[in-house]
């Protein structure tokens, strides 16, 4: 085979994967630049199928440093930053 039928045509890009989003609310702001947001999921118990409420936290880069604790935002998967930060502000919903 030639390069030529393996390689992409002129023009056309490989599609990236659509960004995961989180909606949560601040509960630190402590940090220079980083936010800690903590979502809430409902799921049904593994056993008992009763609705239960589990919340994930999430290191968040805030680079004006716009949200404060209490806002409501919303969050964007990115490239990792640090250790535990891999998200990044998107919007803040409700102040």
């Amino acid at each position: 085979m030639s390069e030529a039928a393996t390689a992409p045509a002129p023009g056309t890009e490989t599609k990236q994967g659509v960004r995961k989003t989180r909606v949560g609310v601040v509960v630190s702001d402590k940090m220079n630049k980083t936010i800690v947001v903590e979502v809430e999921r409902r799921v049904p118990h593994p056993k008992y199928k009763k609705i239960v409420r589990m919340t994930s936290k999430f290191y968040a880069h805030d680079e004006k440093e716009e949200a404060k604790v209490g806002d409501k935002v919303r969050i964007v998967e990115t490239r990792p930053l640090s250790k535990l930060k891999c998200w990044n502000l998107a919007e803040v919903l409700k102040h």
